[in-house]
């Protein structure tokens, strides 16, 4: 019988036998090999150093034994692999086990370990793992496994034997390596265990700003989120702006929502000279998050002169603008995006959204139709069909909305209230109606009933306005915006002022300082004869909104209290702003000598 190596120069059949039994029986998901798949990640976008397993091809290979491959072990080394395809892993562990013990091959060794690993089988993983450190003694992978068997067993000397083997034989730098020794022990259940092994492993090395990193790193993932805060203070204490350890302080601060302590802490990072672009992002984020847009703007502004091609810097920048209504400030941005070839989509999505306020309706429209993805996609077909309807294309919008299909329960109510407004624009309000009727029909919606009680106060059935309104706040009776409709309606089109102020008084204490609510709490007011107390809250809103309806209820009240000069000077500056407002100009006439 020819002398051969195991796994060296086998038959074809054998050759395809194995790769497809790599496919059935998958490397185990052990640290080693999912560390080589991906950096770990740290939180707020940063990721730790690649912790890269070892190459086995850049150290001493083992001594190989001579093995006579006979028919009785090819039979074995054969029934092992069809029972991994066939899903018996609990057989093919039995066999490679005994073939590892048999051959003490080294590569059969590691498939048996490996295979063990992967049928969840402790025992075999273990003892496997130990043969493999026997043939293989430095070898850092066997070194993982017994590592983590060890620690279940609650063997803590043990696995930090087998650590320290890895630290002293892994390739990498120090760092390095304890990111892989973090990386494959944040998975282990017996969360104490670890963080008591890491802390003996790294007894040596706590002056070391990486070595705390890792560890406040490993204690983050185990959910000791108190330790992991007091280990990354030691690192910026040391090192202030180390960028990664900042990063990953401020991902623990938000995640236990701690907004304020971690705005405090980007502010006082950002003193140092040494602070970095991606912190100064996170902190214009942050900005952005607690609505502080002329800060954030500011922020992003400043990020832009470093880097001008900054994605995400210029798409901020753009949608802040937006935000502020600032239409001039925001376009250039996009169009930036646009000429960089990046967002290209939600670039054009946006511009049409601006030309589209402006009134640039075919701009708009060849905007739309170069929105061709992404999360903008759906909401720009919507309204490319609806300004089909403003132009005139009546059933050219329908029949685009009615041929859009919604992938969610939020797309498809978008549809329905997209053909009931370009109905109801065309003074369609039956068939509008219809459209609410048969889609209510199949399921309550809050956003439906509104959407047709408004219909509804259009047609003068305050009766089917009043039911929705009402169906809905027994559901949600703090819905501030369905109160104040409720309330509005009853006290402009109807007598039941008292019944009307107690829904608007409630949307008010819910919110104070919503504009709308304030311009109907004045016109309840003036309803009830309280014209001092009215004139209050219409101004207030005025003030909060220039809008004509507003300006045309408060010209009305002066009018009526006898100030007849400042009802006019109200009106004709509202009329410069909105000349064609019909509410606004009905009202003049009717006031007018």
């Amino acid at each position: 019988m020819t002398k051969i190596k195991l796994f060296r120069d086998l038959s074809p059949m054998l050759a395809v036998l194995l790769i497809t039994a790599c496919a059935t029986l998958p490397a185990p998901s052990d640290p080693a090999k999912d560390s080589k798949a991906a950096p770990v990640q740290t939180g707020a976008g940063e990721a730790a150093p690649t912790a890269t397993a070892p190459a086995r091809a850049e150290r001493p290979a083992p001594p190989r034994p001579n093995i006579a491959l006979s028919e009785d072990l090819l039979f074995r080394l054969l029934l092992a692999e069809l029972a991994g395809q066939r899903g018996r892993a609990d057989i093919a562990v039995r066999h490679y086990l005994a073939l590892a013990r048999e051959t003490r091959d080294p590569e059969v060794i590691e498939r048996a370990t490996r295979i063990a690993v992967y049928a969840r089988d402790d025992a075999a993983a273990a003892s496997a793992a130990r043969l493999w450190a026997e043939v293989d003694p430095e070898n850092p992978d066997a070194r993982q496994v017994l590592t983590v068997m060890s620690l279940r067993r609650g063997e803590l000397d043990q696995a930090l034997a087998h650590l320290e083997i890895i630290l002293a034989h892994s390739r990498g730098e120090f760092a390095q390596k304890l990111w892989l020794i973090a990386s494959f022990l944040a998975r282990e259940a017996d969360r104490p265990a670890v963080l008591r092994l890491m802390e003996r492993l790294l007894a040596d090395h706590m002056a070391d700003p990486e070595a705390l990193y890792a560890f406040a790193h490993l204690a983050a993932r185990m959910g000791d989120v108190a330790w992991a805060e007091a280990l990354l203070l030691d690192v910026l204490a040391e090192r202030p702006a180390n960028e990664p350890a900042a990063m990953t302080y401020l991902s623990l601060l938000l995640r236990q929502g701690e907004t304020g302590r971690a705005l405090r802490f980007l502010e006082q990072t950002l003193g140092h000279e040494a602070a970095g672009f991606n912190l100064r992002l996170a902190y214009a984020r942050l900005l952005t998050d607690v609505e502080r847009f002329d800060d954030a703007r500011r922020e992003f502004e400043t990020l832009a002169v470093a880097e001008p091609e900054h994605v995400d810097v210029l798409y901020a920048l753009g949608l802040i603008h937006l935000q502020a209504a600032r239409l001039d400030e925001a376009a250039p941005y996009f169009k930036r995006l646009g000429r960089l070839r990046q967002r290209v989509s939600d670039s054009n999505y946006y511009l049409a959204r601006i030309a589209e306020e402006k009134g640039e309706l075919d701009q708009a429209s060849d905007l739309y139709q170069g929105v061709h993805e992404g999360e903008v996609y759906f909401d720009a077909q919507i309204r490319l069909s609806l300004i089909l309807a403003k132009q005139g294309q009546v059933e050219k919008a329908l029949g685009q909305i009615r041929a859009l299909e919604g992938a969610s329960d939020a797309e498809r109510l978008l549809l329905i209230q997209a053909e009931a407004e370009i109905l109801t624009g065309q003074r369609r309000y039956t068939e509008a109606m219809a459209v609410y009727d048969r889609a209510l029909a199949a399921a309550s919606d809050h956003d439906l009933l509104y959407s047709r009680a408004m219909l509804a106060e259009k047609m003068d059935r305050l009766d089917i306005l009043e039911a929705d309104l009402k169906r809905i706040l027994t559901e949600d009776r703090d819905n501030a915006t369905v109160l104040n409709a409720l309330g509005y309606t009853l006290a402009d089109r109807t007598d039941r002022y008292d019944e009307a102020y107690d829904y608007i008084r409630r949307a008010h204490e819910l919110s104070p300082d919503d504009f709308y609510i304030l311009d109907s709490m004045g016109w309840v007011l003036y309803r009830l004869g309280r014209l001092d107390e009215a004139v209050g809250y219409l101004r207030r809103a005025l003030t909060l909104q220039n809008d004509p309806e507003i300006a045309a209820h408060l010209g009305e009240v002066l009018w009526v209290m006898g100030d007849k000069k400042t009802a006019r000077e109200v009106w004709e500056t509202a009329l410069r702003a909105t000349p064609a407002d019909d509410k606004l100009l009905k009202v003049i006439e009717r006031f007018k000598p």
